[in-house]
Parts: C-alpha cells; sequence; structure tokens
C-alpha cells in the first residue's frame, strides 16, 4: 500500500521526521518496502522568471536570456529551446545541481563564445517525460526561487508499506 507522508500526517497528529515515522511503522510490525521522495532528484532546482529572451550573438538557433532564480541577481543563460521567451516561468538549474538525465552535474559554460550560468530544463532532461518540444513552460504563480518540487507538486515522500 502506497501513500505519501502528509496523508498520512492528515490523519495522525505528529511532528516526527520521515525517518522516525518508517521507523515506527516497523516497530508497529509493518515492512516497509520503500520511500520514495520525488523531490530529491529536483534538489536545487527553482521557478525563475525569464526577464529577457533576446537573439544570441553568435548562432541563429540559440538565445540569449536573462533570468530572476530568486535571489535578486540577473542570471545570464544560453538557451537552444525554441519556445523560451520573455515572460515564461521555467524550471531553472543553477550551477552545482545535478541534471537527473544525465547525472552530470551542471558547470558554467561557454556556448559560442557567450558563458551560460545555468539551464533552462525540459521534462526529459528533469526525467519525467522521454520526449519534449521544449523548456518547461510553469503556469503557476508561485514567485521565482520556490523549489521546482513544490511548484510541480512533488514535494511529499510516498511512503510503501506491505500489506
Amino acid at each position: 500500500m502506497k501513500f505519501t507522508l502528509s496523508w498520512l500526517k492528515d490523519h495522525l497528529e505528529t511532528t516526527a521526521s520521515l525517518s522516525e515515522i518508517a521507523e515506527k511503522l516497523v516497530t508497529l510490525g509493518l515492512e516497509v518496502e520503500s520511500i520514495e521522495d520525488p523531490a530529491e532528484k529536483l534538489k536545487g532546482f527553482v521557478v525563475a522568471d525569464v526577464i529577457e529572451a533576446g537573439r544570441h550573438p553568435n548562432a541563429d538557433r540559440l538565445s540569449l536570456c536573462f533570468a530572476d532564480a530568486g535571489n535578486g541577481e540577473r542570471i545570464q543563460v544560453v538557451c537552444g529551446a525554441p519556445n523560451v521567451r520573455t515572460g515564461m516561468k521555467v524550471a531553472f538549474a543553477p550551477i552545482g545541481v545535478t541534471i537527473p538525465s544525465t547525472g552530470t552535474v551542471l558547470k558554467k559554460g561557454k556556448i559560442r563564445d557567450v558563458e551560460s550560468f545555468g539551464m533552462f530544463c525540459s521534462a526529459t532532461e528533469l526525467g519525467m517525460g522521454e520526449e519534449s518540444d521544449g523548456i518547461l513552460d510553469l503556469d503557476t504563480p508561485l514567485p521565482a526561487g520556490t523549489p521546482l518540487a513544490q511548484a510541480l507538486g512533488l514535494a511529499d515522500p510516498i511512503i510503501d508499506i506491505a500489506i
């Protein structure tokens, strides 16, 4: 049987951590088969506002963008997605996060002589789909800097117990 941590906490009055709850379930005689935390693979990814998207000076199929990732800085990002535009909210990977689809740690890059300090991500790159037509266009009122897992409704661990 699978249930989320938030569902369990709706039915129990507890401030116990996930590991404490799992330990208590085992103590009660239940076999915890797995605990999956979808937010863990999206750790470090945030919602960002594309504040400017224009043409890359040295490439026809690339865009030179500037984003606000909630820290008050204007971040320069080179993007190859055809759907990037000013005003959209995107899934942003800052330098240092691990891209789920490849396991690669993102580093500062230089693409056609222009530095890029992060990446706008597609569902494929986030390990959430097999095909994509470009970067995720997030339909959310949440502000820049919000953890991506929260914006996507994936910030709730799933506990699987054997019946």
